[in-house]
């Protein structure tokens, strides 16, 4: 993905436990939409050999073409943080963890692109602070703000059991139990209490012209049944009159 794949999450994006109402958290497996990942005492960076070297690179000028093919928008940065060069993020998810644990960031501002060496980070309340490779000083960090933050797919942290990335699930086909095709997800909208999967399936309006139909299906055990990302499927527990 490029700069027009986002991360497929919204800001405040969450991991949801437990099941659906009524149902016991203990008997029905949860889902969660990014994995929630504690700040390491070690992002904070002490100065190791391998951070000194990385200290020496600056901002390195990128093209479209010399973007990694599976970058995935994770954040923007929204301030300059202290006076030493750090930057402040607002990530795209919860935690921040593929900020966190990539080694470098691409960063696209209008037209420019450009990447450096990530040599600290940590999460700082809902934000998350950044030190990069050749962002000496405040005044180099607030030329940086406004400008989206993407990293490689393959840098993720691994998720937990049950829990996956929405980046993951975008183009997925949907399935019920009894083989029936409900379509193909679409986007993933967290409502405040779970995660929902929008399908979208060929359909027809009223008039018999094609149009997109839609299905709104919770991310929750209750109703997710599997989940086969090398099969690029899913299966669901409804009814494709629903």
């Amino acid at each position: 993905m490029h700069d027009d794949a986002k991360a497929d999450a919204p800001a405040a994006s969450k991991p949801r436990k437990g099941a659906a109402d009524g149902a016991a958290p203990s008997a029905v497996p949860s889902f969660g939409a990014f994995v929630r990942k504690p700040a390491r005492a070690s992002a904070a960076g002490a100065a190791t050999a391998t951070n000194k070297a990385a200290a020496a690179e600056s901002l390195r000028p990128e093209t479209e073409v010399s973007f990694p093919a599976d970058a995935v928008e994770v954040g923007a940065v929204i301030d300059a943080y202290g006076l030493k060069g750090w930057v402040k993020v607002a990530p795209h998810a919860q935690g921040g963890g593929a900020l966190l644990s990539a080694k470098r960031w691409w960063l696209v501002k209008g037209h420019g692109r450009q990447s450096s060496v990530r040599l600290a980070a940590k999460v700082h309340g809902d934000s998350v602070v950044g030190q990069l490779a050749g962002v000496d000083d405040r005044d180099a960090a607030l030329l940086l703000r406004g400008s989206r933050i993407y990293v490689s797919r393959a840098e993720f942290p691994a998720p937990a059991a049950d829990e996956y990335y929405w980046v993951d699930l975008m183009g997925l086909d949907v399935a019920n139990e009894a083989g029936v095709e409900l379509g193909k997800v679409a986007d993933l909208i967290d409502n405040g209490a779970q995660s929902v999967l929008r399908v979208e399936y060929p359909s027809t309006d009223k008039d018999g012209k094609p149009t997109t139909g839609e299905r709104l299906i919770p991310f929750v055990g209750v109703f997710v049944k599997t989940v086969d990302l090398a099969a690029k499927r899913i299966v669901v527990d409804w009814e494709a009159d629903y």
